[in-house]
């Protein structure tokens, strides 16, 4: 039986969600509200598959699938959004996530995705697989690039370079303080850098000191 953990910031949606996928025979493991907690619980649960909503408070959908699938390289990531959006399907895969599923799906198409997945395939709503292979057919015919960060580590970074403190930052963003320390190590991670002075070198470097 595949393990899965439902996230998802809407009560009704995901408990409903996690309920009608019970009665399938799918075991529930967890369900968390927000992309912080979606991390936590899934360091402590270890489930097989995340179902995995964009939109999400404190991290983003595909901040939070980044971290998972650092944490848990066995655990795969299912996206189950709203959304249609080229940038967010991307956006998704590029952090991990080995599918993209839109909520229009009925259940036994979820079911089936959720199987699929767990045995390590890619799954994708019908029009969205086209998109991703030819994303990853220009990526190739570019050669390699640099780490992308996402939209709120760059967004971090900028702040880190005008000289604000994790503290300042969290307040400015409306964000704890230990999500901004999360995105600082990400983008340490990612950059191959080993400190913040060193990231912030980094961040001049590239103008996001500059004025917007």
């Amino acid at each position: 039986m595949v393990r899965v953990m439902v996230v998802d910031d809407h009560p009704i949606w995901r408990e409903g969600v996690a309920r009608d996928l019970a009665e399938r025979d799918v075991e529930i493991v967890a369900t968390a509200p927000d992309g912080a907690a979606a991390v936590r619980i899934a360091r402590a649960v270890r489930p097989d598959v995340v179902l995995m909503d964009l939109q999400l408070p404190e991290l983003s959908g595909a901040e939070a699938t980044a971290a998972i699938r650092e944490a848990l390289p066995d655990t795969r990531v299912l996206v189950l959004s709203a959304s249609t959006e080229h940038g967010h399907v991307l956006e998704a895969v590029r952090a991990g996530a080995s599918g993209y599923l839109v909520k229009s799906a009925d259940m036994e198409e979820l079911v089936d995705a959720i199987d699929r997945t767990a045995r390590g395939q890619a799954v994708f709503s019908p029009g969205l697989a086209g998109l991703v292979l030819g994303e990853y057919r220009r990526l190739e015919s570019e050669g390699p690039d640099e780490p992308r960060l996402t939209p709120r580590e760059t967004e971090v970074l900028r702040l880190v370079a005008k000289g604000l403190t994790a503290r300042a930052i969290a307040t400015r963003l409306t964000l704890s303080h230990r999500t901004v320390e999360n995105h600082v190590q990400n983008s340490l991670r990612k950059l191959q850098l080993t400190n913040r002075v060193e990231l912030t070198r980094y961040a001049i470097e590239r103008g996001l000191d500059a004025d917007e």
